[in-house]
């Protein structure tokens, strides 16, 4: 079974281990007991930039991907209350 998590005193002095076993899968790398990075194959973080580039839209499309209506809405019942100007 190969290790997959890493503090980061163990991930310095086995940075080249640490590196190996990222080749293979996902290595995360812990602070004070967190993770803090995760250390990935250059193939798959290449392929990952790739998906998130082709998949985030430009704010063009985010704007236009807005819902579409005639332009009204429900109005709310509300009540106002009685300000008293007297006193400024």
């Amino acid at each position: 079974m190969s290790r997959r998590s890493w503090s980061v005193q163990d991930a310095k002095n086995q940075f080249s281990a640490v590196v190996e076993a990222a080749r293979r899968e996902p290595q995360t790398v812990t602070k004070h007991g967190k993770p803090a990075v995760v250390m990935v194959d250059a193939e798959l973080y290449e392929r990952l930039e790739k998906l998130e580039k082709a998949n985030a839209p430009n704010f063009k499309d985010h704007l236009l991907a807005m819902p579409k209506d005639d332009g009204s809405f429900e109005r709310m019942e509300v009540e106002f209350r009685d300000i008293d100007f007297s006193d400024r």
